[in-house]
């Protein structure tokens, strides 16, 4: 009797041991799958992961003639002379792709499971193609003017911190609603933000809940949240998902050679994450690149109104130039239209993703620049400055230093 009392017991306590277990990696998943070696696997198979809505291609591929060879560079960081391999090492690339003039010319996936068919998590570059989508619904009519307030196509988020500021604030990231966007923080709006996109929570709620804490367009503050406002923006005011009108205004009509995709939220109704859920290939955002190069023209089409591309390149606002951003962002940076500008006189910009992840873009030199990478932390500012550095001495190798 004793010894059935006492495996009971034992198995009860396994039960609850294992249950407790299944919660705890319930609670903890998003920080298991970005850390180092798995996050190199989850950053190529978020459609295994989480819910999808495809983004197709269109029937046409836009070449991308060239031949990939080895390159050359070198550039200097913390005082020494340093290689792309080694950039590729200290940051953890998984994929890098240089255009100039249109033309492959280099190419290359040190990724585990990285490939030039494979989709990559792109986190907040996902960001400047959200912009690029509410530019054509500017230019389309379907959203009046980025000066309407917010609450003109969400009126459910009347009473809240998004009661007041414009659809030109939220894609400056000035929206004055959030607090500073820390991944580190346990429960701050990007954690709570984060559970809620996993969990099953509603990030209604947690928008809704998210405090006024400067007047609109008084200040920077880097916001997931933000942008995730202006997605459901774009999709209230042209009456479809973010990924069908991506598809059908940009993804079909780039020549790209695969769908894209958007993983959803786990609670219904499901939705897109338009500041952090688009996947796509590395030749198929270099095209995206090139567009943006191109003055949002390709292959002798406008997609993207060209005065729209004018404005991710700098608004001449002074609390957004480079260096102006304050705590939430880097001194090297400075911001405009959910793009990250680099000032001087190329005004060269790039989109931006946290685990590191890159579309560079130097129209003047005519040079576009993808990496994707699996950083072990969000954020990183020696990462970034280092691949900042070597960026700019690519651009310098391939354009020649007569485009500076």
């Amino acid at each position: 009797m004793t010894t059935l009392v006492s495996g009971r017991l034992l198995n009860a306590a396994a039960i609850a041991g294992a249950g407790a277990g299944a919660v705890w990696l319930w609670r903890n998943q998003g920080r298991l799958a970005t850390r180092r070696p798995i996050n190199e696997w989850t950053f190529t198979h978020m459609a295994t992961v989480m819910p999808t809505e495809d983004v197709p291609r269109g029937g046409r591929v836009f070449p991308l003639p060239g031949r990939s060879g080895p390159l050359e560079v070198s550039y200097t960081f913390g005082g020494a002379e340093r290689s792309l391999t080694d950039l590729h090492r200290n940051t953890n690339t998984t994929s890098f792709l240089v255009l100039h003039g249109g033309e492959l010319v280099h190419e290359v996936y040190p990724g585990r499971f990285a490939g030039p068919g494979v989709r990559f998590q792109m986190f907040s570059l996902t960001k400047s193609v959200t912009s690029m989508l509410v530019g054509i619904a500017v230019d389309e009519g379907a959203i009046k003017s980025v000066a309407d307030p917010v609450t003109t196509y969400l009126p459910d988020l009347a009473g809240t911190a998004y009661d007041g500021p414009t659809v030109e604030q939220l894609l400056d990231m000035c929206s004055g609603a959030g607090d500073l966007e820390v991944h580190t923080v346990p429960d701050n709006d990007i954690r709570r933000f984060e559970r809620a996109i996993s969990g099953g929570g509603s990030l209604r709620e947690v928008v809704r809940s998210v405090r006024r804490t400067a007047q609109p367009g008084a200040r920077f503050n880097y916001s997931t949240i933000d942008t995730q406002v202006l997605g459901w923006v774009l999709e209230s005011a042209t009456g479809t998902s973010l990924a069908r009108y991506a598809a059908e205004r940009l993804w079909s009509r780039i020549g790209a050679e695969h769908d894209a995709y958007y993983w959803l939220t786990r609670a219904r109704p499901r939705t897109a994450i338009g500041g952090g859920s688009l996947n796509a290939t590395t030749r198929d955002l270099a095209r995206i690149g090139l567009l943006m190069s191109r003055g949002g023209e390709l292959n002798g089409q406008r997609i993207v109104p060209e005065q729209w591309v004018a404005r991710g390149r700098g608004r001449g606002a002074e609390h957004l130039e480079v260096g102006a951003l304050g705590p939430s962002g880097y001194p090297h940076y400075g911001y405009a239209n959910q793009w990250w500008t680099l000032g001087g006189t190329r005004r060269a910009f790039t989109g931006l993703g946290i685990h590191g992840q890159y579309l560079y873009v130097d129209p003047q030199a005519d040079v576009v620049i993808v990496k994707t990478s699996a950083w072990p932390t969000a954020d990183d500012q020696a990462r970034d400055l280092e691949t900042v550095t070597a960026l700019r001495a690519i651009v310098d190798h391939v354009a020649g230093a007569g485009n500076r």
